[in-house]
């Protein structure tokens, strides 16, 4: 068990490191000037390949995670309320990687769908998501 937790961390942390920087090149593309065709390109490309392999890592990330809650029966069983709201953020950290996904499809149409400052504030997102989960699996509040 302690070898699939170990590797269930390592995912995590992989996953969230790539939904740390997505937003960051998404802020460039924002303040990319309209004839940058050459960046433009560039920040698409890496936007493009960092997506992918965040979606790789995600997997593991929640098929491990899985395993350790359906498999060990860890966060089952009474009082252990705080496993549902992990969860429950994982379902978020989902969506939002879904959105990620969702604003590169745009970029990559040509659109800018938010200014620099919206992405500045959207990278804010996966740091509050992560300090849930890990406050709420350390300290376990309910």
């Amino acid at each position: 068990m302690l070898w699939i937790k170990s590797l269930h961390i390592v995912f995590v942390v992989s996953w969230f490191a790539g939904l740390f920087y997505l937003p960051r090149i998404f802020v460039n593309l924002a303040l990319v000037a309209s004839g940058s065709l050459a960046e433009r390109e560039r920040l698409l490309r890496m936007a493009r390949k960092l997506m992918r392999f965040t979606t790789l890592l995600a997997v593991p990330a929640v098929g491990l995670g899985a395993w350790l809650w359906l498999g060990y029966g860890i966060g089952r069983g009474p009082g252990n309320g705080w496993m549902h709201a992990k969860l429950a953020v994982v379902v978020l950290v989902l969506g939002y990687h879904h959105a990620c996904g969702a604003l590169l499809r745009r970029f990559v149409r040509g659109e800018t769908p938010h200014g620099h400052r919206w992405f500045r504030w959207f990278n804010e997102v996966p740091l509050v998501l992560l300090l849930a989960a890990v406050v709420l699996v350390v300290v376990k509040p309910f």
